[in-house]
Parts: C-alpha cells; structure tokens; sequence
C-alpha cells in the first residue's frame, strides 16, 4: 500500500494553555465533501472511513507539515486525541515545549497556520461518477499514519489515486493518466467511446501521399488488452 497525503482548508483552532505552548484543534479530513480536480478525478472521504484504525487503536502521531523532525504529539502517549463526528476526522494536539510546538502555536495565533492534513493507506475505494459525470473516488476505508497541520491546502500524491482508477476499470496507468475526462466517464459507465479518423504523419509513399487512418478510441484498447474484442 502506496502513503497517500490529502488536505483540508478548514481553518484549525488554537487555545492557550497554562502548562504548555497550547492546544490545537482542527479536522484532517471532512466527510462527503468534494476535493478540488485531482488531476482527472475528484475525491471524497466516507463517514466511517477511519473507524477501523480508530476501533483497533492503530498509533498515529501528529507532525507539523508531515514532517519527522516536527512532532507534535501521538495517540500511544495521550498527547493526540482523535475522534470521529458528523463532520470528518477532528483532532486535538497538546503542543509540546519544543521549538517545533512553540513555532507552530506561534504561526497558529498569527492565523499564518490555518489547514490540517491526514496520512495514510487506503484500504477500500469505489469509483463512481459526480452528478456532472467526473470521476469520483470514495475512501471507504484507510489506515491512517498521521495527522497534521499545514502551511498549504493543496492536494499532494494523486498518482496512488490514478492507479486505482486504473485497477478498477483493468487497464493500464498510462492509458487512465492519457485519457479525457470523457473517456474516463464512459468507461466508468462501461460505455463505449466513439471511433475518431485523424490524419497520420506517416512517411511519404511513391506518391508523396499519406494515408488516413482509424485510431480506435480507448475503450476499444481495453478490450484488445482483455481480449473480449
């Protein structure tokens, strides 16, 4: 299983603390809500998909931008609490006295450090389409690694998800990354695409002329792959 890092531009919270740098709190990842373009997909997270590590109390560990000299806190020693409500995957950090914690507290009350962010494996996703025919990928269920604050909201490592897609519909990775977006839709509605003619640049004949040639669309290279032409 590939490390997949997903982001969330919901602001984090920070309280003050009379034993340490703070507390802060955020979500690293909301449920049912639509990521920006992934790069030919879009993708959501669905409620329960965490319950697994939560339920076997795998260790996860907060680090501030995913980073190992960055830690924050972990669930093994008490100083990171995770939970699972309505809206996603909240977490609450206890800021150690380290400069790594004093810096992120700082950048928090400055609001300079405003997202959260989540590691992991996936263990399930099921591919669909958007009411406007995109492909959509669910995380059903992921293994988490960690749970961070973030200078960035952008998303990160979308190739794992491209591979997937590639592995759900039998094809290879190059032919998905290759695809339009309406390739993809009619393959993931086990459509058809129609055969386009373009003008080859082959090498001149006797007569200087080229020739015109049928390229077949990309469903149909599926089927010659899975031989079911």
């Amino acid at each position: 299983m590939e490390l997949e890092k997903r982001n969330t531009a919901r602001p984090v919270e920070f309280r003050s603390s009379e034993s340490g740098p703070g507390v802060l709190t955020g979500y690293a990842a909301v449920y049912n809500r639509y990521s920006q373009n992934m790069g030919g997909f879009v993708e959501q997270v669905a409620p329960g998909a965490f319950a697994k590590s939560l339920g076997d109390k795998v260790a996860v560990v907060a680090r501030y931008n995913h980073s190992d000299s960055a830690l924050l806190g972990t669930t093994e020693a008490g100083t990171l609490i995770l939970e699972s409500d309505d809206i996603g995957l909240r977490y609450d950090v206890i800021l150690p006295d380290t400069t790594s914690g004093r810096d992120v507290a700082v950048l928090a009350q400055r609001g300079d450090l405003r997202y959260s962010s989540f590691a992991f494996h996936a263990l399930e996703d099921e591919w669909d389409l958007t009411e406007q025919g995109f492909p959509l990928r669910t995380l059903v269920s992921a293994q988490l690694v960690d749970v961070a604050p973030v200078n960035s909201p952008a998303y990160l490592d979308t190739s794992t998800g491209m591979r997937s897609l590639a592995n759900h519909l039998h094809i290879e990775f190059e032919a998905v990354t290759a695809a339009s977006t309406e390739e993809l839709r009619s393959l993931l509605n086990g459509e058809p695409a129609p055969v386009e003619e373009i003008r080859s640049e082959e090498e001149n004949d006797d007569d200087g002329q080229g020739e015109t040639h049928p390229t077949v669309s990309l469903r149909q290279k599926q089927l010659d792959l899975l031989n079911l032409k």
